[in-house]
């Protein structure tokens, strides 16, 4: 662990229980010495508070590990062309940070945490800048729904067309708005399929309780309606010139990009063998089942294995994902590609890692609404 890297975690532990009233100490300094910009942001806060913290964990945690901390501050700059933000404001962002840990750290606050801090948010004003600056696609493109299926209690699948193209890659994800029912809240959703000639992209949505963007998209969206989606992101994309085999793990919705990746590989594979773990709490949440079935019937080289982590005699595998692919293997010469919730995830990575898969063969987008 570097000096620089030491110090910000150290500092952070400083901070970490206060950090909702660090956010909002945040915003609030940006928004007194920049009143405009508080156009650019929802109603309420307490979402955007948690993005906020999310995106600093993660820098924090990435600084190390200087490829996969470039590639995800880029993409946040790319990102982040969706709410119009010059060059100038990241001054002001990166005042508003120190003059917030700084509050929040109190007594224990030392000028050295001060320095890493500004040594830290310097470089990644200037990668984020960078990702933007180099990002050939809009900020952000209007796209309509041209159709919208109900599927279980409070699942949608959505097929979207956007009125310039936007190219993506399988895996990725887009930050989606619904100006029409929430205009300027963002949400994070994995695009469900390779791309096509007419440039159509498919969402699987769930709807998350009171979740105010997930339950328009479930429930209040209609063909016709329009939405803005963001600048793709992500990098659990299909690695072409490995020849290992391949473990698909798909949680939930979480399907979505290993659906795309199915897609892609459908276009060019003949000699790897793709296993897909598809799992969800009843039968009834697996919700993309029969298309599955229908396209490990078409290739040879798929093998389906779906899961029910609360469905007692389904009729098929029962367990949680993590348990389920310990019974099968050996995994160490696969590549993995895990999606789904962050508890599926960390359960996952845990269990790969007893079973000795090695780290740089197992990619995923642990990805956070910024």
């Amino acid at each position: 662990m570097s000096d620089l890297q030491r110090l910000l975690k150290e500092s952070w532990t400083l901070v970490e229980e206060d950090q909702d009233k660090l956010a909002g100490y945040f915003y609030a300094r940006i928004f007194l010495g920049r009143p405009e910009v508080r156009d650019l942001f929802p109603v309420t806060m307490d979402v955007q508070r948690a993005r906020l913290l999310g995106a600093i964990v993660s820098a924090i945690q990435t600084v190390d590990d200087p490829e996969r901390f470039d590639e995800y501050l880029r993409s946040l700059g790319r990102d982040h062309r969706k709410f119009q933000v010059v060059p100038e404001q990241y001054e002001v962002v990166g005042a508003a940070l120190l003059e917030a840990l700084r509050t929040f750290g109190r007594g224990d606050w030392t000028p050295e945490y001060d320095q890493a801090w500004r040594d830290a948010y310097d470089v990644i004003a200037r990668k984020m800048l960078a990702g933007a600056e180099a990002d050939t696609n809009p900020a952000f493109v209007h796209a309509e729904v041209v159709s919208h299926e109900r599927r279980g209690r409070d699942i949608g699948i959505m097929r979207v067309r956007p009125l310039q193209h936007l190219e993506f890659r399988p895996g990725q994800y887009v930050s989606l708005e619904c100006p029409k029912y929430q205009p300027r809240v963002w949400r994070t959703y994995s695009i469900a399929n390779a791309p096509r000639a007419d440039g159509t992209m498919d969402f699987h949505i769930r709807a998350l309780g009171a979740g105010w963007v997930s339950g328009a998209l479930v429930r209040r969206t209609l063909p016709g309606d329009m939405l803005r989606l963001a600048a793709p992101m992500g990098t659990m994309a299909v690695d072409r010139r490995s020849q290992r085999d391949i473990v698909l793990i798909a949680g939930g919705t979480g399907l979505a990009p290993i659906k795309a990746i199915i897609e892609e590989l459908a276009t060019f594979n003949r000699t790897r063998w793709v296993h897909v773990f598809y799992g969800a709490r009843d039968r009834d949440d697996l919700y993309d089942l029969p298309d599955l079935q229908r396209l490990a019937s078409v290739f040879p080289w798929l093998s389906l294995m779906p899961v029910c982590s609360h469905d007692s005699g389904w009729g098929g595998e029962e367990g949680l994902l993590s348990e389920v692919v310990r019974r099968y293997g050996p995994w160490q010469d696969h590549d993995f590609y895990l999606s789904g919730s962050p508890a599926m995830i960390r359960a996952t990575l845990r269990a790969l890692n007893e079973l000795q898969v090695p780290s740089m063969r197992v990619k995923y987008d642990a990805f956070a609404d910024y």
